[in-house]
């Protein structure tokens, strides 16, 4: 019948929207990346899971996917869009800027991580040529997993970017390669390196086009889009571009994600590139979620049970090599310690496009299937544990730089004496040191962020990098020299920390904080802040005040129930605070005082 639905397809489309709704706001409740919440689910409800009983409990076929190949589509369109919307914040002008980083580190890192791997397998007892196909493999990155979790903005986003761009690459050379290397044609004298070079021949020429038209017909696209008015034809024309772009380097030879990031990279040149941005954002996320249902339905609990000696020994012996070419080549061309060892840590699992490199292997006859078979699972596992390295490199990349002593000197006597101190140098920190600029007071800025403290440092802010957090870092500090303590950091939980520590060191020393709100500034009264100081209750008032006159009340009664709103907060405080007088939530100003 015309219009029929398939079961299968619906069956697994509620499985993957429902998988969606569910994992991706509970894991962030936790602060747990999604990304494992849907490799697990992936698991799970897949073929080796759940789908492996719906011989003998037919309904959980509503509530499984039994069929991998059927989603797998829309998994590809989820990092041909996630390359996409890097693309939209780039410029080809930064790209210009970034390819000493592409090509000289990007390809020192794939090469020496690859090298390394392959040397490690040959000693195992893997055929040289099979070793090589595995180090190159293995030593491939996740795009679709590491950029969404660090961006493109920060030093460490910066040092990925650059390396899994290069890798991105050269996919392609390096599957033919592998083809080069085949039993059945490397007799040949040309082999497939006539292939490789028509193929860069085309895909060089593919480029150059896409790049000319990119510049010509996109402004005029997306401008008679944009004049209709219509969402859904600015969507249309959006996607239009990318699936065109990906197809065009397809045909070429390239990898349909070179095209998604020429795409974006063209429509970042126009004036379009936000609304194209907020536009495509949904459909990235939910399809990257396919993507890593995918790899999860790839993992089988009963081989991993098998085998989980050889395949813990794997995964170590690849992170730890990746590790340390990454860091070593990072470090060697400039970057922090800190930063290296948090980029090589990070980027030390396999990669999606690992799954293809050995499939080219084994299909190449340079590794027997169950190798590459074994292999698959180790790089399913090395995606699965990708935020939990990203999160351990960044604590230890933290903890090294402040151990080798990155973090500036301890403040001395002289530095201290008659200064405030400022912990924090965010956006609230920024704007109150600018001020005590303005009025000559002398301060001290403490700030955790590595790349926060950099930039402030070359912007001539007298900062030391620092966690508070930790008691020997205070004694640092030598608070009893100083005028006043000043906490703008946005961590409810550790400002009433750090306030009652520094009133139990220093009974006279004046507190300012930052509060949340009011029930956060009666925490810090009983903590021993001098002053506390709720960031949404003024602004809540001025807008309230404004609203109101501009409705049309006179101002009179305006600002009678301001205060009288202001009195009853400060009451509030006072009870929950167990104060004897009450806060002065605002000082008056001099026309304002009766």
């Amino acid at each position: 019948m015309a219009g029929a639905i398939n079961p299968q397809s619906f069956s697994d489309s509620l499985v993957i929207l429902g998988a969606a709704g569910l994992v991706i706001p509970g894991f962030a409740r936790f602060r747990i990346s999604p990304v494992i919440g849907f490799i697990l689910v992936g698991l799970a409800v897949g073929p080796s899971g759940l789908g492996a009983l719906v011989g003998q409990y037919p309904w959980l076929y509503h509530v499984t996917i039994s069929n991998r190949a059927a989603i797998e589509p829309f998994a590809e369109l989820g990092v041909i869009l996630l390359l996409f919307s890097i693309g939209l914040e780039l410029s080809f002008r930064r790209l210009w800027t970034m390819r000493t980083q592409v090509f000289g580190v990007g390809a020192a890192e794939l090469i020496g991580g690859a090298t390394l791997i392959s040397l490690g397998l040959y000693f195992l007892g893997q055929a040289p040529a099979g070793a090589f196909g595995l180090g190159l493999a293995l030593a491939l990155s996740s795009t679709a997993v590491v950029l969404p979790m660090v961006g493109t903005q920060s030093a460490v986003g910066r040092a990925a970017f650059s390396m899994l761009l290069f890798e991105d690459l050269a996919l392609v050379p390096i599957i033919f390669m592998l083809g080069a290397l085949a039993p059945s044609v490397a007799a040949s004298p040309d082999g497939p390196w006539s292939e490789l070079a028509d193929t860069l021949l085309k895909s060089g020429v593919t480029i150059v086009v896409m790049l000319v038209l990119g510049r010509i017909c996109l402004p005029h696209i997306f401008s008679q889009a944009a004049r209709t008015k219509s969402p859904e034809v600015f969507l249309a024309a959006s996607l239009l571009v990318v699936i065109i772009s990906s197809m065009a380097t397809s045909i070429a030879g390239l990898s349909p994600i070179v095209g998604a990031l020429l795409a974006g990279l063209l429509i970042a040149e126009t004036d379009y590139h936000g609304e194209v941005e907020v536009m495509t954002a949904p459909f990235k996320g939910l399809a990257l979620g396919v993507f890593l249902i995918t790899v999860g339905m790839g993992l089988d609990v009963r081989v991993i049970l098998a085998n989980w000696p050889n395949l813990i020994l794997a995964m170590v012996g690849v992170v730890l090599a990746k590790t340390l070419v990454t860091a070593a080549l990072l470090y060697i061309s400039g970057a922090r310690k800190g930063v290296a060892l948090e980029v090589g840590v990070l980027m030390s699992s396999p990669s999606e496009t690992t799954l293809i490199v050995l499939s080219a292997a084994a299909a190449a006859q340079l590794i027997l299937p169950s190798t590459a078979a074994f292999w698959q699972i180790v790089t399913a596992i090395g995606l699965t544990i990708t935020p939990l390295l990203a999160r351990l490199g960044h604590d230890i990349a933290r903890r090294l730089e402040m151990a080798l002593g990155e973090e500036a000197p301890e403040i001395g006597e002289d530095q201290a004496e008659a200064a405030a101190v400022v912990i924090g140098f965010g956006r609230v920190g920024r704007m109150v040191c600018d001020l005590l600029t303005v009025h000559k007071q002398r301060f001290i800025v403490v700030e955790s962020d590595p790349d926060v403290v950099a930039e402030a440092r070359r912007a001539g802010y007298p900062i030391l990098f620092g966690d508070v957090s930790r008691t020997e870092m205070l004694d640092k500090l030598r608070l009893g020299h100083a005028r006043a303590l000043i906490l703008t950091m946005d961590d409810p939980v550790l400002s009433v920390r750090v306030t009652k520590r520094v009133r139990g060191w220093v009974p006279d020393l004046p507190i300012i904080a930052r509060a949340r709100d009011t029930d956060h500034a009666a925490q810090l009264y009983r903590a021993g802040a001098s002053d506390a100081v709720p960031e949404t209750l003024e602004s809540s008032l001025q807008l309230a005040e404004t609203a109101l006159v501009d409705l049309g009340v006179a101002m009179g009664p305006v600002i009678a129930s301001i205060h009288q709103t202001r009195e009853d907060l400060r009451m509030d405080i006072k009870d929950a605070a167990q104060m004897e007088t009450a806060p002065k939530l605002r000082r008056l100003r001099q026309d304002e005082v009766p």
